[in-house]
C-alpha cells in the first residue's frame, strides 16, 4: 500500500517508517504536521495514498481536523484512516471516529498490533464487500449525478455528513478496541426500518440511498444531546452506542424517530409518498465487556432489532388477514 504517516515527532515518524517496511511491502511517505500532509494530498502530482496514519494531537492542525478535511475529498472519502494516539482520554478517540477515522493504533507501538491494524486496512482495500460505498447527505446528493447501481441490501454502507454517524467497519474497530473501563455505562442497541425488503424493491438506487441517509439523520437528531455513535449495518438496521451511563427509553426514542421521519415529508423518486416506520430491539449493556465480548453484544443488538421488525410485520399481516376474513 501507499501509506502517508503524519506525526510531529520525528522519532515516531522514523519508527513508524521502519515498522511499516518490516511488516509488508509498503511505500511509505511521511509528514511532520497536518498542514504539510494536507499540502501533499492536495498536490495533483502526488499519486493517491491507500492508507493514512495520523497522530491525534499536533500543533497548528490536529489529526482529527485533518481527518475531517480528508473525508471531504473524493479521493480520500473511503480509504482507511488510522489514528495514532498515546492518550487514554476516550473523548479524543470518539471525536476522531466521528471525524472519519476507521481505526487507531496506540503508542508505544506494539509490532503485532501495528501489523494487525495495517493488515486489516489492506483487507479493507482488497475486499469489495468490506470496501464501503459512500452515501452522500441529501444536500450533496442533489449536487451529484444520482446513483444508478443499487447497493446490496445487506451491505453495510457508509453515511457521511450526519452527526455521530460513522462507517460500520470503524464502528467494529471502535467497539473492539475500547477498554473495559471505557465500556462501563455504555449501551448498544439496534434501530431497524420496518418492511425494508419492500422499500428496497420499490426504491431506485438513488432513492434507497436517500432513505438510508434520511433515517440516519432522524436517529441522530433524536439522540441529541447524548454522547452517541451510529453505524448502518445493512438490512435496514442501524447500530447505536449510547455512552455516559444513559439508559435509553427506546419506546419514547422510537416514537420520536418515527415522528421526525413523518415530518420530513419524504417521497419516492416517482413522486409517491414515502411513509415508513422504525422499531428498536433489546438494548445490550457493555459493562465490563471488551474485544470479542463487546462485539457479541453488538451482534445481539443487531439480531434483536431485525427480529423485532419481522415480528411487528407478522403481527400486522395477521391483523390484516383477520380483518379481511371478517
Amino acid at each position: 500500500m501507499r501509506i502517508l504517516a503524519v506525526d510531529d515527532d520525528p522519532i515516531i515518524i522514523e519508527l513508524l517508517s521502519e515498522l511499516l517496511t518490516v511488516i509488508g511491502q509498503h511505500d511509505v511517505e511521511t509528514a511532520e504536521s497536518a498542514i504539510d500532509a494536507l499540502k501533499i494530498v492536495q498536490n495533483p502530482a502526488h499519486k493517491r495514498f491507500d492508507c493514512i496514519l495520523l497522530d491525534i494531537q499536533m500543533p497548528g492542525m490536529t489529526g482529527i481536523e485533518l481527518a475531517a478535511k480528508l473525508r471531504e475529498m473524493p479521493d480520500y472519502a473511503r480509504i482507511p484512516i488510522l489514528m495514532i494516539t498515546a492518550m487514554s482520554d476516550k473523548t479524543y478517540i470518539d471525536r476522531a471516529f466521528a471525524a472519519g477515522a476507521t481505526d487507531y493504533i496506540t503508542k508505544p507501538f506494539d509490532i503485532d498490533e501495528v501489523r494487525f491494524r495495517i493488515k486489516s486496512a489492506e483487507q479493507r482495500l482488497k475486499d469489495a464487500g468490506g470496501m464501503t460505498r459512500k452515501i452522500f447527505s441529501v444536500n450533496k446528493l442533489r449536487q451529484q449525478t444520482p446513483a444508478t447501481e443499487k447497493v446490496a441490501l445487506n451491505e453495510p454502507v457508509t453515511i457521511f455528513d450526519v452527526d455521530g454517524v460513522i462507517d460500520y467497519f470503524a464502528f467494529e474497530n471502535y467497539v473492539t478496541q475500547l477498554s473495559r473501563s471505557s465500556m462501563f455505562g455504555s449501551t448498544v442497541f439496534g434501530i431497524a426500518i420496518r418492511e425494508i425488503d419492500k422499500l428496497y424493491r420499490e426504491s431506485t438506487a438513488f432513492g434507497f440511498e436517500c432513505l438510508i441517509t434520511d433515517t440516519s439523520e432522524a436517529i441522530s437528531d433524536c439522540l441529541k444531546p447524548n454522547n452517541f455513535l451510529i453505524a448502518y449495518a445493512g438490512n435496514g438496521t442501524f447500530l447505536c452506542v449510547l455512552e455516559g451511563g444513559a439508559r435509553p427509553d427506546l419506546e419514547r426514542l422510537v416514537d420520536a424517530i418515527n415522528l421526525t421521519l413523518h415530518q420530513m415529508d419524504l417521497y419516492f423518486c416517482d413522486g409517491r409518498k414515502l411513509d415508513f416506520r422504525v422499531c428498536a430491539g433489546q438494548p445490550q449493556r457493555l459493562i465490563w465487556r471488551a474485544g470479542k465480548n463487546a462485539m457479541e453484544a453488538v451482534i445481539a443488538a443487531h439480531e434483536s432489532a431485525e427480529s423485532e421488525a419481522l415480528k411487528r410485520e407478522k403481527m400486522l399481516n395477521d391483523f390484516w388477514i383477520t380483518e379481511q376474513a371478517g
